[in-house]
This record gives structure tokens, C-alpha cells and sequence, in this order.
């Protein structure tokens, strides 16, 4: 007796342990082992560190820019939505795990019957009456064959999965108040550049006009020094309105007012940002990427609900019970002689359901198909968008160089050409030509700074860099 018991228990832990979900594994990446050529120096300097322990307060230098990033990782509702995703994803990890244990609760009942004479024993009452109490499992699985653990693992995969997407929340929110507060500067920028010019415009029309009314300037210089003066007053209505635009879309991203006492901030250009970033190589993506991470645990949770979708096709047996006491009457319901135990296993076999079974199978593999083409799918943007970004890094400093030797060949042909004016040697407009000349130039310093900022920032965002030393000051900070 005593080993056939032994034996029934071996079979029921042998059926505990089994499950029908695929054998895990990941997929190869879809990408180079290697980024493009023109950027294997970054590559190969990047063993000096690792860009996931650069956090936001190292890569970005400028004080202000800084504290619009803390204030934004506290009020930002991105931020708000993606902390509220990951306490939903674990509370549902949460349901699905307890589904594997048994629900045990207190239970009193009673039932009073009337039974016809012709079914009563002989001498017994009309009325009988049973009341019961004590402490009551609910229907519990017998998890044989692994459904509900299956299930557990692909809810705690999601919320793994949740967690991941709250790191990327964060880099984008990071990234976007970068950029927000970048354009806002450059904005400034312009515009201290066109009241220069305004101002000097403004001093060449007067010039203009009285050379003019002496008869030694014709009215095509005049007009000319007009066209450009209202040019220069247009382009600074424009700055004002990126100006607007990007401080409304800063404000936006902080989640709050801007205070009056920010620190004072630091001069535009790349000395707001770190000047190295660790590259790595694009198998360092797979560790970096919150995305590429959250993908490949959704991956995960779909191998899960496949063994959850075949162990369906198998019995499910389930328990109910209930341990305690039993009586004919309420009066002397509790005590030793009338302790009562009862318990109710129940099995189920499915047999027909229509093809919902065989179906509901399809839907879970059809969903690792598309789970596994999105792992891969967000490696190859992963790739693209940090190839991308070097790209932008391999150029824009001979391009920031050029456009700089632009400006001074700019601002000293202006210098000549106003020299040559004053000596009879020229006429004016050639002094109005280096004007406009420099003044273009000036804009477009200003913008090449401003998009090799925001690329340097999508190198970063790309990388994956910062969280792990971010979350670790949080947690100091806490």
C-alpha cells in the first residue's frame, strides 16, 4: 500500500515538471558583426569604457540642461505612464503566479432538506438539516502538465519586458529635453547674430541714403540696403517663433514650469557634451538597448504561451475541499466528535471544442513568428540608427571646421570690401554682397552646431548608454 502511494506521489512530481514549451533560443543576429569602416576607430576605442556607465549628468555638461533633465525625469508624464506600465505588468505577474497555488479560505454552509414520505427511512424526521465550517481550498489545478506555469513565466517575461520599455521611456525622455533645450539655444544664437547685423545694417542704410541724397550712390544701392535690413528683420520674427516653439515644447517635456533660478547655462557649442562616446560593437547592442532587451523578453513570454497552448490538449484535473467540522445542528457545530473532512478531485478531458484548441496553438506560434521577426526588427533599426549617428560623428567636425573657415573668410572680405568702398575702389554693393555672404554663414555655423549636438545625442540614445548609472543614482538618491 505503502509503495503504491510512493509511486503515485513519483508519477504526480514526474507530470509536475514536465512542460510542452519549445526549447529557448536566441536568434542570430540579422545584422554585421561590424559597423561601417569609418567608424572601426571609434569601435576600437571604445575598450576604454562602456558607454551603459555614462550616465546623463557625465554626457551632458551644461548645468541648466541638467537640471531641466532631473526636473523632467520627476514630472514628466511619459515617465508617469511608463512607472504606472511597469507596477500594471508586475500586479499581473503577480495574479498569474498565484493561479499555481492553492486558494484556501474559511467556509460555513448549511443546507435543510424536506423529503417526501415515501422517500424517508423509517422513522426519520421530515426535515433534515447538515451545517458545515472550517477551512475551504477552492478549485485548484493540478498543474501536470505545466499550463499555469507557462502562463506565470510568459506574464513575468512581460513584465520583464515592461521594465526594459520603462528604461527606453527614460533615454527619450533624456534625449528629448537634450534636443528641446538645444534648439532653444540655437534659437538665441540666431538671434543675437541678426540684431548684430540688424544694427549694422541699419548704420550701412543711413550711409546709403546719405550718399544717395549727395547723388554719389544710386538708387539701386538704396534699395538693395533696404531688401537686406527687412531680411535680416524677417529672419529674426522667425527666430522669436522657434524660440516660443521650442521653450513651449521644453516646458512640455519637463512636465512644469521652468523655475526663475536654473544655473546658468554654458556656451553654445560641443563643449555642452562629452567629447568620446564608447562605440563598442553591435553584439554590445543586445546588452545596451532597453528596446532590443524588452523585444527579446516578449520573444521569451511567446515560447511560454506555446507550452500554455499545448498543454490545453491534455486533462486537467482539478481539487476542491474542505476541512473541519459538520453537524445536524448549529448547537454543538464545533467539537472533536464531529470533525469532518471532504475533498472532491475532478478531471477533464477535452474531446471536441470545435478546433478553438488546435486554433488558439496556431495563434501562439503564429505570435512567436511575429515576436521573433520584431527581436530582429529592432536590432537592424538599432543597427541603422547608431550607424547612422557615426556617420553624423565622421563628418560634422571637418563640416563644423570648414564652416567656420567660411566665417572668417567671410568676415575678412567684408573688411576688404569696405576698405575698397572708402578708397573710391569699389562701389558699395560689393561691401552689401559681403554682407549678405557673411551673414549666411553665420546662420549656417549656428545649424551645422545644432545638428552635429542633436546627432551626437542620437549616438548616445542609440547606444543605449546611461541607464544603468542613472538608476543607480536614483536609488542613492532614494
Amino acid at each position: 500500500m505503502i509503495k503504491a502511494k510512493l509511486s503515485t506521489l513519483s508519477a504526480a512530481l514526474l507530470l509536475a515538471g514536465c512542460s510542452f514549451a519549445p526549447k529557448y533560443e536566441q536568434p542570430e543576429m540579422p545584422v554585421s558583426a561590424q559597423y561601417p569602416a569609418y567608424v572601426q576607430g571609434a569601435a576600437e576605442a571604445s575598450a576604454e569604457g562602456s558607454v551603459e556607465t555614462l550616465g546623463w549628468k557625465e554626457f551632458f555638461n551644461d548645468p541648466r540642461l541638467q537640471a531641466l533633465i532631473a526636473l523632467s525625469l520627476e514630472n514628466n508624464r511619459d515617465m508617469r505612464i511608463a512607472v504606472a506600465r511597469v507596477d500594471e505588468a508586475r500586479a499581473q505577474y503577480g495574479i498569474a503566479r498565484g493561479e499555481q497555488f492553492p486558494s484556501i479560505g474559511a467556509a460555513a454552509n448549511g443546507q435543510v432538506t424536506r423529503n417526501p414520505e415515501n422517500m424517508r427511512l423509517p422513522g426519520a424526521s421530515s426535515v433534515s438539516k447538515t451545517f458545515q465550517t472550517g477551512a475551504a481550498v477552492t478549485s485548484f489545478d493540478l498543474d501536470f502538465f505545466g499550463k499555469l506555469r507557462n502562463l506565470s513565466e510568459a506574464a513575468f517575461e512581460q513584465y520583464l519586458a515592461t521594465e526594459e520599455a520603462q528604461r527606453a521611456v527614460r533615454i527619450n525622455v533624456v534625449a528629448q529635453v537634450a534636443e528641446a533645450y538645444f534648439r532653444l539655444r540655437a534659437a538665441q544664437e540666431l538671434q543675437s547674430v541678426m540684431l548684430s547685423t540688424e544694427k549694422s545694417r541699419l548704420e550701412s542704410l543711413r550711409l546709403t541714403k546719405v550718399s544717395f541724397e549727395a547723388g554719389s550712390t544710386s538708387e539701386l544701392e538704396l534699395n538693395q540696403a533696404t531688401l537686406q535690413l527687412e531680411t535680416v528683420r524677417a529672419d529674426l520674427e522667425a527666430a522669436k517663433r522657434n524660440e516660443m516653439q521650442a521653450l513651449n515644447a521644453l516646458t512640455l517635456l519637463v512636465g512644469t514650469e521652468l523655475p526663475a533660478d536654473l544655473p546658468k547655462e554654458q556656451a553654445f557649442g560641443h563643449d555642452q557634451l562629452v567629447s568620446d562616446i564608447p562605440v563598442g560593437l553591435p553584439s554590445d547592442l543586445l546588452q545596451r538597448r532597453p528596446d532590443i532587451i524588452a523585444a527579446e523578453h516578449v520573444l521569451r513570454a511567446s515560447n511560454a504561451n506555446i507550452g500554455a497552448a499545448r498543454a490545453a490538449f491534455f486533462p486537467s484535473i482539478s481539487i476542491t475541499g474542505l476541512l473541519g467540522f459538520a453537524s445536524p445542528s448549529l448547537d454543538n457545530l464545533v467539537g472533536s466528535s464531529h470533525r469532518f473532512w471532504q475533498y472532491s478531485p475532478q478531471i477533464s478531458l477535452p474531446i471536441f471544442a470545435g478546433g478553438s484548441i488546435q486554433a488558439a496553438l496556431d495563434v501562439a506560434e503564429a505570435r512567436k513568428i511575429i515576436s521573433v521577426a520584431q527581436y530582429e526588427q529592432s536590432i537592424q533599426n538599432a543597427f541603422r540608427e547608431v550607424a547612422d549617428a557615426l556617420a553624423g560623428e565622421a563628418t560634422y567636425s571637418s563640416q563644423l571646421d570648414a564652416t567656420n573657415r567660411m566665417i572668417s573668410s567671410a568676415d575678412r572680405t567684408l573688411e576688404l570690401a569696405n576698405l575698397r568702398y572708402k578708397t573710391g575702389v569699389d562701389s558699395f554693393l560689393q561691401v552689401q554682397t559681403a554682407e549678405v555672404n557673411l551673414y549666411s554663414a553665420q546662420q549656417a555655423g549656428i545649424q551645422i552646431s545644432l545638428a552635429s549636438l542633436i546627432n551626437r545625442i542620437s549616438l548616445y540614445k542609440a547606444l543605449g548608454g546611461g541607464w544603468q548609472l542613472d538608476e543607480k543614482a536614483i536609488e542613492t538618491n532614494d
